[in-house]
């Protein structure tokens, strides 16, 4: 690989210009094809075959009119009641909604509010006539039974009677009528869609079918309409179903992680042309690769994340790929070797640990498809293509950046201070090339530091980290998994007011209502249909936690009914989840009582679905990610300790990055900093893709670290003294591609989408503790306690392990030069 990438960075070296324009017309097409592809993404989590999934087809199926998704749309007058012309303006605005493309069915609020007003007064109206009515007939049959004990018999008795029976049994119809309606009013009582105070008005919209199916352009008459109806007075706010769209998946907060990277490199660098060749690779690289997932919405579901996640992700391995290649150009430059031999050469070398780096990430990305959960799959996918092309680009197109730039990659002063003038040409004879290969060293010493003060107080260190490592992982033990609702949206949106008003003049429950469908027995008409859907309706009223159940209706072969359970707590409290739980116990109940058979769907089920399934395959698939972690780091590294401990160091990390999320995101610790008004569950998938991540960003470290301790000390230095030249060796660029890391994640935890900040905290904190506690800490004090043992692998292992040449050390390291950019001789593998 070593040699074939040697050879890749000679190419693009010698034709810079078609390998630039080729990737410039690559992204050309991207973005032709996710312009004209682009589909609307969702912010819900499907997973087909799951329980509630089978629930909701058979609503689909049976009563299409209500499995369609819903919104909300809350009309506030904060000062005073709804006046006449404010609910003649609403009921304007919902004739005009009722109008967009996609609404399948939306009802105006105080005519529906006016009706259940009625509906009680107008049943007890039904009942005493039903009463009189009963009272009448009992008196007529009360004479008849008179005159035929008389023994008066004659055809005028006679029609009386089949008189009497006809009225007896149109009462009885009528009264079996009375009762459906009195038990659905008993249901339904308390049921609000205008508040008590007149203030609050809730408008319920329900869609053709997904809401993700809406387009931009509908999405904008609904807020479009809603704008114009507050010129009366009112205030409008809609739920994230309604204004849950992705135009952007970057703004100007996620933007100033990428200017602190720039600082970073432009700190290491010196140059402004080094700092802009990392930066326009990484665009370059994440740009095709989410436009080309933008492309693909149109034939593969995603979610509005998986974008903002490639996104993310993206830049930051683009940046750091870019930086490893450059890096190693410009120590060789200084070393004394021509750049025309420099750049396929730092292509050979750390553009072959950049591939392995990049492999790493791609495959524990891609691994995320075993989990069997298809969205999580689908973000998997996508990262890992992204990551796939930031490799492709660092390979290619950083070489022929680089033959642009030229002498311009190290400032004049840099140069000056190394023996050469200001635009890189030698003072003295150039022809004593030292290899920083061969030497371990680049062309500044650098000073013993926190490398020396580790391996001196290798106990105190480990300690240390350890404690560091504890104490952040304390709070993991509180985890709890959920999915966002409107209380996870920014405090200043529309989503978030629409969320927390409906809350207070509704109730929590109106947030996130649950849906039940029930199966029937088989053969019944319409009304014992209707009567037995009410049965079952009557028993889950009973479950505590249940506000009400509302009757939404039968299918037409009489065979399935459905509900709208409302709870007392939000979608995402623990209280709702035990709901659901105990809803579910009563299934059985509900069956021998009713002979109903009782399912539960809709978005707030679906969310405690999805998190427990995400919560169960978090553990199979963090032991593939160890299992690939020791395999991995055996070939690399060619023992079993040095798997051992960092595999045991990824996992601390993962701990203290779950514990962080907690604090933050869950108890709330420095909640007004990071934007977290109500703290709650922690999003279900992002431990899984957290795991993923920080285990490519891990082993990354690991190697570029660890790597140089290797071949000092198979080079012939002392196991302890090989720590410190590889620590040294390698920190510079370690801490550089952590900090631009961090850098980029933490621009996320401000990001335009809500669900993405969390990711961007635990990543950012993740690459945090373990680049500089784990891999700079903890791995150099351990190591130098092992000494020789870190480095033992077994006889017959070490044998049919294969030998994995990271950073290409058997590259031939010395070319003869028969002039400026002619090479006489092509490098070949050693072995």
């Amino acid at each position: 690989m070593a040699a074939f990438l040697y050879r890749v960075g000679g190419f693009s070296r010698r034709h810079h210009w078609l390998v630039i324009v080729s990737w410039l017309l690559l992204l050309a097409l991207v973005t032709a094809a996710a312009a004209a592809f682009r589909e609307p993404m969702t912010s819900q989590f499907r997973i087909p075959g799951a329980g509630f999934q089978t629930v909701m087809d058979t609503l689909k199926a049976e009563i299409p009119s209500a499995s369609g998704d819903t919104g909300t749309i809350l009309v506030t007058s904060p000062s005073a009641p709804f006046t006449t012309r404010q609910k003649a303006a609403v009921s304007a605005a919902v004739t005009t909604w009722q109008k967009v493309e996609g609404v399948a069915e939306i009802g105006d609020p105080f005519v529906l509010q006016g009706q259940l007003d009625v509906a009680a007064g107008q049943l007890a109206a039904g009942r005493a006539q039903a009463e009189a009515g009963k009272a009448q007939l009992a008196a007529g049959r009360s004479k008849l039974d008179a005159a035929a004990a008389l023994g008066l018999h004659g055809p005028a008795l006679d029609a009386q009677k089949a008189e009497l029976a006809k009225a007896e049994a149109t009462l009885a119809a009528g009264e079996r009528e009375l009762t459906v309606n009195e038990r659905r009013a008993a249901l339904v009582k308390g049921i609000r869609l205008v508040s008590s105070d007149g203030r609050a008005a809730l408008v319920q919209l329900r869609f053709d079918g997904l809401a993700q199916s809406l387009s931009s352009d509908e999405r904008e008459e609904i807020l479009r309409v809603g704008s114009e109806l507050e010129r009366s007075g009112v205030t409008v706010d809609v739920d994230s179903t309604i204004v849950g769209d992705i135009d952007s998946i970057i703004g100007p907060k996620e933007s100033v992680g990428v200017l602190i990277a720039a600082l970073v490199l432009f700190i290491l660098l010196g140059t402004l042309v080094a700092v802009g060749l990392p930066l326009a690779t990484a665009l370059l690289g994440v740009a095709a690769g989410v436009g080309g997932t933008i492309a693909l919405s149109g034939v593969v579901e995603m979610n509005s994340v998986t974008p903002a996640l490639g996104l993310m992700i993206g830049l930051a391995v683009g940046i750091d790929y870019s930086l490893f290649i450059i890096n190693r150009h410009r120590t060789q430059l200084l070393t004394g070797l021509p750049a025309e031999e420099s750049i396929p050469r730092a292509n050979g070398t750390s553009g072959n640990a950049v591939v392995f780096a990049g492999l790493t990430v791609v495959i524990a990305l891609a691994a995320l498809g075993v989990t069997g959960i298809p969205f999580l799959g689908v973000m998997g996918r996508s990262a890992a293509a992204t990551v796939a092309i930031a490799v492709l680009v660092a390979v290619t197109l950083t070489p022929a950046l680089l033959s642009l730039a030229g002498h311009r990659v190290i400032r004049a002063r840099t140069w000056e201070a190394n023996g050469f003038t200001a635009t890189g040409v030698p003072i003295e004879d150039a022809s004593h090339f030292v290899d920083p290969d061969e030497t371990g060293a680049g062309p500044v010493r650098l000073r013993h530091g926190w490398g020396e003060l580790v391996t001196t107080h290798p106990w105190a260190a480990t300690l240390l980290g350890l404690v560091v490592l504890g104490v952040c992982a304390i709070p993991a033990g509180d985890l709890r998994l959920g999915l966002p609702d409107g209380s996870s949206e920014p405090a200043g949106s529309t989503a978030y007011r629409a969320y927390t008003l409906t809350a207070k003049y509704f109730g929590a429950g109106e947030n996130g209502p649950l849906v039940a469908v029930a199966t029937l027995p088989p053969g019944l008409d319409g009304t014992t249909a209707v009567e037995k859907s009410l049965d079952v309706a009557e028993k889950l009223a009973r479950v505590e936690g249940v506000v009400k159940v509302v009757p939404i209706g039968v299918s037409k072969d009489n065979d399935v009914a459905a509900f709208q359970i409302v709870p007392e707590d939000g979608p995402s409290e623990q209280a709702t989840v035990d709901l659901v739980s105990a809803l579910r116990d009563t299934v059985a109940g509900v069956r021998a009582a009713t002979g109903a058979e009782v399912g539960l769907t809709g978005q707030t089920v679906a969310n405690i679905d999805v998190s427990e399934k995400l919560s169960d395959a978090m553990v199979s698939y963090l032991a593939i990610v160890v299992g690939l972690s020791l395999v991995i780091l055996v070939m690399v590294f060619r023992s079993l300790i040095v798997p051992l401990v960092a595999t045991g160091g990824f996992l601390l990390s993962v701990a203290a990055a779950f514990g962080g999320v907690v604090a933050v995101y869950q108890w709330g610790w420095l909640g007004g900093f990071f934007g977290v008004e109500n703290p709650s569950a922690v999003l279900s998938f992002l431990p899984t893709l957290l795991i993923g991540v920080l285990f490519g960003l891990a082993m990354d470290y690991q190697m570029f670290l660890v790597s140089g301790m290797r071949e000092a000390y198979v080079h012939g230095q002392d196991a302890r003294k090989a720590v410190l030249t590889g620590f040294h060796h390698g920190r510079h660029v370690v801490t550089a591609a952590a900090l631009i890391m961090i850098s980029v994640f933490a621009g996320f935890v401000f990001a335009e989408l809500t669900m993405i900040r969390p990711i961007g905290f635990a990543l950012a904190f993740g690459v945090l503790v373990d680049a500089f506690v784990v891999r700079m800490t903890l791995t150099p004090a351990v190591m130098h306690l092992l000494g020789d043992r870190a480095w033992w692998l077994p006889g017959w292992l070490d044998r049919i392990v294969p030998d994995v040449d990271v950073e290409g050390a058997k590259l031939v390291s010395r070319q003869e030069f028969a002039g400026p950019g002619e090479r006489q001789e092509r490098p070949t593998p050693a072995a």
